[in-house]
């Protein structure tokens, strides 16, 4: 569906993007996860033609992609991270206008509208302005406005920033449902749980460079533990950093230590020391590998440290 061939944009000095190579199936839900600045939205724009590649190749269905070519720009939907509506129109007028663009007319606007409305549940809003609209509305309805076109592929660059729990679960099940009817999203992130919860592969991005690109389990594999050790940041704790580093690697979060076991050592070591130390059980839990474990082993840090 999307090949990317060693994509690079450059910023000056800054490498927004270097030779990033990547190849998505039809109907794939593919993940780009990354901390801000990690090349995410550059990417986003260079696919859509928004910006145009220094060097590499864009392939949409195994034909170059071309820009101004409006039949392959109409295979393509894009959710930008800034809103794109009117605040002074209703819900419905900015997808009349968005409809319209899209060269759609008459029943069949009218009948995307009220599906775009109502798989946003935004049926009873549809007469209000957008400007008294909640985040997670906006957000919703930005979404129906990309899709009102039925595009093969759709570009959500972060779709989720700044938006309640609720209505980040409506998105969700908004896009899962664009999904299975067949429709390839390509959903950038710097949330673990969104990418875990929603993409089938994932590809993790940080300065312009794609660090690792599988499914999960594939990314899992990759690891060089099974699993970790989460001690709690507290006084009982603290004192003794020296003594758990001796067992592994140790990385600290906002409210824990969390220690990556040296492939030799077996737990019943760790935890024979801290009972001779006088710590307590309770300040520590074993926790099985997760995405943020590969992103931590790939780049040293959490997302929330860049």
């Amino acid at each position: 569906m999307l090949e990317v061939k060693n994509l690079t944009k450059r910023y000056g000095s800054v490498a927004a993007l270097d030779s990033v190579s990547l190849s998505l199936a039809r109907g794939e839900f593919f993940g780009l996860l990354g901390p801000n600045g990690a090349g995410k939205t550059t990417l986003m724009s260079l696919v859509t033609g928004i910006r145009a590649a220094d060097s590499g190749e864009i392939l949409l269905g195994n034909v170059p992609f071309m820009p101004d070519d409006i039949a392959q720009r109409a295979q393509l939907g894009f959710v930008p991270q800034s809103i794109a509506l009117y605040d002074e129109l209703s819900g419905e007028e900015n997808l009349r206008l968005f409809g319209g663009l899209y060269g759609l007319r008459g029943a069949l606007l009218r009948e995307r509208i009220a599906e775009g409305l109502a798989a946003a549940q935004l049926e009873e809003r549809r007469h209000d302005k957008v400007e008294s609209y909640s985040g997670g509305m906006r957000r919703r309805i930005n979404i129906v406005a990309a899709i009102l076109h039925r595009p093969q592929l759709l570009l959500c660059d972060e779709p989720t920033v700044g938006v309640d729990p609720q209505s980040r679960n409506a998105i969700f099940d908004f896009l899962e449902k664009l999904n299975d009817e067949g429709m390839t999203i390509v959903y950038s992130t710097h949330y673990m749980e969104e990418a875990t919860r929603l993409c089938s592969r994932i590809g993790i991005i940080d300065h312009g460079k794609l660090l690792a690109l599988g499914t999960l389990d594939e990314l899992l594999t990759d690891l060089p533990f099974s699993e970790q050790i989460r001690i709690a940041r507290n006084d009982s704790t603290t004192p003794h950093l020296a003594a758990f580093e001796r067992f592994g690697k140790l990385n600290t979060t906002d409210d824990a230590y969390v220690l990556t076991p040296a492939p030799e050592l077996r737990l019943s070591e760790f935890f024979s020391e801290a009972e001779r130390l006088g710590i307590a059980s309770r300040f520590f839990n074993v926790t099985r590998p997760t995405l943020e474990n590969v992103f931590l082993h790939l780049t040293g840090k959490t997302l929330r440290d860049s």
